[in-house]
């Protein structure tokens, strides 16, 4: 005996389903979220613990010496001279300027004495050591 089957016309869903989207989106939103922190200080640098105060001004500038002893001006690399050159511009022009040094906590204290010298020969006088919250 033959069976018999109704063939069912197929029907197409014009309709995007947002459920997948809306997913994505989140994700995205998320990721970004968390990620946005590590890019802001670009280089890895292992920074000592302690107390630190919050210091608000407009204008700042960050140099940072990580451990191989590679020197990063806004996470540009400089050479010394170069740093010294571009210190005494901004000792210049910029007085108020708040110069941020970042480094390694492993590197010798004569290597973080090397660029407050260097800070200092420039007439800067706002600058911070920037340290990892405990």
């Amino acid at each position: 005996m033959a069976r018999r089957t109704s063939l069912v016309s197929l029907n197409t869903i014009s309709d995007i389903n947002m459920t997948p989207l809306m997913d994505l989106t989140f994700i995205l939103l998320i990721t970004f979220i968390i990620t946005f922190p590590l890019v802001e200080q670009g280089i890895a640098i292992n920074l000592p613990k302690g107390k630190a105060a919050d210091i608000k001004d407009a204008q700042t500038r960050s140099i940072s010496l990580n451990l191989a002893k590679q020197l990063y001006l806004d996470d540009v690399p400089v050479s010394a001279e170069e740093l010294k050159a571009e210190m005494a511009t901004i000792g210049a022009a910029e007085p108020d300027t708040t110069i941020y040094v970042r480094a390694d906590r492993k590197l010798n204290y004569g290597e973080v004495v090397d660029i407050m010298k260097i800070l200092h020969d420039a007439n800067i006088t706002k600058m911070a050591l920037v340290t990892e919250g405990e």
